[in-house]
C-alpha cells in the first residue's frame, strides 16, 4: 500500500471576515466572507473551487495565495504557511486572478515574461529560453515580438497564464480563467490547462460547469462560505437524489397545453419546453425516480393528440447538481 502523499494545497477551517462598510452598517460590525474552509488538494491532479457569486471562492483563493491573511484557521501550499511563510509559498506559486490588469501593453510579450522572469529571480541565463517554451506552450510563440496592447482578450490570457508558469511553480491557482472568452479563445485555454497536470496542480475557479466536468479530478461546491460538498464530478452528480430527467420529442408544434398537463402529474418536478417549431416540439421533464411515470407521460400525450418522436432518458449534469445544492443562488 502506497504511502499517503503531502498535500498541494490543505486548508484548515479558513475564516475570514470584513469590517462593514460604516455608511450601510454599524460601527464595528463585520461580514463573514468565508466561515469555516477545509480542503486537501493532492499532487498533480486539476481541483475545482465551484459556488455562486459572492460564495467566497475568491477570498479563499487571495488567502491561499497569500494576499489576505486569513482571520483563523490554517492554509499549507506546497507544504509552506500561508500566513507565516509568504515568501516560501509566493516562490511556489503561479496565480492568474482574471481581468485585464497585470501585463504592460507597450511591452511585447516577450519583454513582458522577461520583465517577469527578473521579478521572480530567475537565473539570468535562463529566462529568455524559458520565455520562448511558454510562449510556444500558449501557442503565441509567432506573436513573441506584438506588443500586447494589439492582443485580444483571450491572447492576454495566455500571456497571464505563460507568466503564471514561467518560474515553474508546482501549484497554480486559476480564478476564472476562461470568463469572458469567445468559445475558441476558451477551448485554447482549457487544453493549455489539461496539460498542466501532473506537473502541477491547479485549483481552478469558474462558473461555466461544464469546464470543471471535463477539467477536474475533484470538485468543491461553496456556498456562503461554508463547502457544502467535495467529491468527484461523477460523484457530486449522484447527489442529485432521487430525479430523474427525461428529454421527450413529439411532432408538431404545442401551445403549452401538453406541458401544462405533465407538469399537474404528481411525480414531476418541472417541465422546460427546449424548442418548439412548426413539425417537432422537444421539452424536458424533471421527475422523481418512478417507473411508472412514463407510462403516465405516454397517456397525457396520446390524450393530447401528440406523436411521440423519442423519449429519451438524460443522466444528471454538473449543472443539476450545483442548482441542487445552492438552491439555484446566484
Amino acid at each position: 500500500m502506497s504511502e499517503r502523499q503531502t498535500p498541494a494545497i490543505e486548508a484548515r477551517n479558513l475564516h475570514r471576515t470584513f469590517e462593514a462598510n460604516r455608511k450601510l452598517f454599524r460601527k464595528g460590525e463585520t461580514i463573514t466572507a468565508v466561515e469555516d474552509v477545509s480542503l486537501s488538494v493532492e499532487p498533480g491532479v486539476i481541483y475545482g473551487l465551484l459556488g455562486p457569486n459572492g460564495a467566497g471562492k475568491t477570498t479563499t483563493i487571495k488567502m491561499l495565495s497569500t494576499l489576505l491573511i486569513p482571520s483563523a484557521g490554517q492554509a499549507l501550499v506546497a507544504g509552506y504557511d500561508v500566513a507565516t511563510q509568504e515568501r516560501e509559498v509566493r516562490k511556489r506559486l503561479g496565480v492568474v486572478l482574471g481581468g485585464d490588469r497585470g501585463l504592460y501593453g507597450k511591452l511585447t510579450a516577450r519583454d513582458n515574461l522577461t520583465y517577469f522572469g527578473h521579478l521572480y529571480g530567475m537565473p539570468r541565463d535562463t529566462i529568455a529560453k524559458r520565455v520562448d517554451e511558454m510562449l510556444e506552450m500558449v501557442d503565441l510563440g509567432h506573436r513573441a515580438g506584438h506588443r500586447v496592447e494589439g492582443f485580444s482578450r483571450g491572447m492576454k490570457q495566455r500571456v497571464h497564464l505563460a507568466k503564471a508558469l514561467l518560474h515553474n511553480p508546482p501549484v497554480i491557482f486559476l480564478d476564472e480563467p476562461t470568463i469572458g472568452l469567445d468559445p475558441a479563445a476558451a477551448v485554447t485555454i482549457r487544453k493549455v490547462i489539461s496539460q498542466l497536470v501532473p506537473a502541477h496542480t491547479v485549483l481552478l475557479t469558474t462558473h461555466y460547469l461544464h469546464e470543471a466536468d471535463e477539467l477536474c479530478a475533484r470538485i468543491a461546491i461553496i456556498d456562503k462560505g461554508l463547502i457544502l460538498v467535495e467529491d468527484t464530478p461523477a460523484g457530486i452528480k449522484r447527489r442529485v437524489g432521487g430525479e430523474q430527467r427525461y428529454v421527450v420529442r413529439v411532432r408538431g408544434s404545442h401551445n403549452g397545453v401538453v406541458t401544462d398537463e405533465l407538469r399537474r402529474l404528481p411525480s414531476v418536478r418541472a417541465v422546460e419546453l427546449q424548442e418548439s417549431g412548426i413539425n417537432e416540439t422537444t421539452f424536458t421533464m424533471r421527475c422523481d425516480q418512478n417507473g411508472s411515470i412514463l407510462d403516465e407521460a405516454v397517456r397525457v400525450l396520446q390524450r393530447q393528440g401528440s406523436r411521440i418522436e423519442s423519449i429519451q432518458a438524460v443522466d444528471p449534469t454538473l449543472e443539476d447538481a450545483f442548482l441542487a445544492l445552492t438552491s439555484g443562488a446566484e
